[in-house]
């Protein structure tokens, strides 16, 4: 047993393999009572010796993959977990953001033990944050993107005790995949997260950023599935555990509401709000003003992230021209994309709007920002029907190969699964110790680094897609129809 004093208290973690384990400890106060749909208040602080064995309760859960049923009761969401390999050391600190598009994801999932990546020398910091309707739906008399200022309390509270682990706060690397690479993404935009963290890495980040008349829109479809207002005052009135339900609900129905425009075509109910506050822009805008050209920033994704979605929703095969034709025209109008067969034409497509061209556009904001980025491509098809698909970087950078939902996109644990994981890894810890991840900084040749059986550093290799979307400016999604400076946005 391990005993270290934090903020709050003592707490006592374990020893496992060698590396000290702590699980459970509380960054901010519960959010629930009369901090319900506040910014993250201060810990509680607590007498004696608080044991830190178990991860802490999820914040409620949407229904999707049966996460609701998931994790441990309670209303402690907002805890931390730390492994280290070094309590006595100095050194760098690598701080995950989880994805689940912005409706479900706890820290305690198997796929996010963190005890392989500390194993090359960092210490792993995860965390719970607010997620669906309590984090990112927009309230009346709420702060906007809760969900978004728990992740700063939770950077804060690695700045002010991660050296009691043996971690360096000045050399803070956060990282983060789907709804974590867009997180990652806000974070680098937002002033209440600036001197927080030293690098970043952002993983098939979502393009997808809401204007506050789109969220607000949806946040009173919610409240009306429960014959309430979006207020504070009504909405605290519904049991946490009750509140993802209604979310759900409107998730279902999402395809049939023209007015939410592309958010309702993926069937998006929640992002990172634009409010003016908390996020004063989009991080495309925030870094190619140069917001963010002192963090080292690493940008990539998938080569096939749509296949996921489309084996998830029983699209493998069955892709119509109607399809393959609406998704252009509604994630691509006026885009000259080649003549394809519809099943290429559809995942190409969206596989370019959600995740591929927001992830690049990112790096190249941060270039243009005066910054450096480095820029990969995950190109390793572990399974002929998952393919290179959106989370397949997950396993592979944990090293979590065998368990957790995560894993299931690997198939077979092959040697050529643990030598892609092994490279991965190194890479990432590599990054977040001196900010060298392996291969050259995104320039003029756009140096891209191609993670595959056999990996390569060359042009950016989604040459088609790049030169597509060159001129495309990454804006957040509007409510349609709505009037604003006197013209309707469409």
């Amino acid at each position: 047993m391990v005993e270290v004093r934090v903020t709050g208290g003592t707490v006592r973690g374990t020893a496992e393999q060698g590396m000290a384990v702590f699980r459970g400890i509380p960054f901010a106060a519960p959010p629930v009572g009369e901090f319900r749909f506040a910014a993250p208040q201060p810990v509680e602080a607590w007498d004696g010796v608080r044991e830190a064995l178990a991860f802490g309760p999820p914040p409620p859960q949407a229904a999707v993959f049966g996460m609701d049923g998931m994790g441990a009761a309670g209303d402690e969401w907002l805890t931390v977990n730390v492994w280290s390999p070094g309590m006595s050391g100095d050194l760098p600190v690598m701080v995950w953001i989880q994805g689940g598009a912005y409706t479900v994801g706890m820290s305690g999932l198997p796929e996010y033990d963190g005890a392989r990546l500390a194993s090359g020398g960092v210490v792993v910091v995860t965390f719970n944050y607010r997620v669906g309707i309590e984090g990112f739906a927009l309230i009346e008399g709420a702060p906007a993107n809760r969900g978004l200022l728990d992740q700063v309390a939770a950077l804060e509270w690695v700045r002010d005790n991660i050296r009691a682990f043996g971690g360096d706060p000045a050399r803070v690397t956060v990282f983060g995949q789907s709804a974590g690479g867009g997180s990652v993404a806000a974070l680098l935009a937002m002033p209440r997260a600036a001197g927080l963290f030293h690098r970043a890495i952002a993983s098939s980040v979502p393009g997808t950023f809401f204007a506050p008349e789109l969220a607000a829109d949806i946040a009173a479809a919610c409240a009306a599935e429960l014959g309430l207002r979006p207020t504070v005052a009504d909405l605290s009135t519904v049991e946490p555990e009750l509140l993802p339900a209604a979310g759900d609900e409107v998730m279902a129905k999402m395809r049939h509401v023209a007015r939410w425009g592309r958010a309702a075509h993926k069937l998006i109910p929640f992002a990172p709000v634009v409010d003016g506050d908390v996020l004063p822009t989009t991080p495309w805008e925030a870094l190619k003003s140069g917001a963010a050209r002192d963090v080292e920033l690493i940008a990539g994704h998938t080569r096939h992230e749509q296949r996921l979605l489309s084996v998830l929703e029983g699209l493998v095969g069955s892709v119509t021209p109607e399809q393959a034709s609406e998704a252009l025209d509604v994630f691509a109008p006026g885009l000259a994309y080649p003549d394809l067969a519809p099943e290429e034409l559809f995942e190409l497509v969206c596989s370019d709007w959600l995740f591929r061209m927001p992830s690049l556009h990112l790096a190249e904001a941060q270039v243009a920002g005066g910054g450096q980025a480095h820029v990969y491509v995950v190109a390793f098809e572990p399974t002929e029907v998952f393919r290179a698909c959106h989370g397949v970087d997950v396993p592979l950078v944990f090293g979590n190969l065998d368990r957790g939902q995560a894993a299931a996109v690997l198939g077979e644990i092959t040697p050529e699964v643990r030598e892609v994981s092994g490279r991965m890894r190194a890479a990432w810890t590599g990054f977040a110790v001196d900010g060298d991840p392996g291969w050259p900084a995104y320039s003029a040749d756009r140096a891209t680094r191609i993670f595959d059986v056999q990996d390569e550093v060359t042009a950016y290799p989604e040459e088609r897609s790049r030169l597509i979307w060159h001129d495309h400016a990454w804006e957040y999604l509007p409510l349609e129809g709505v009037v604003r400076a006197g013209r309707e946005v469409r």
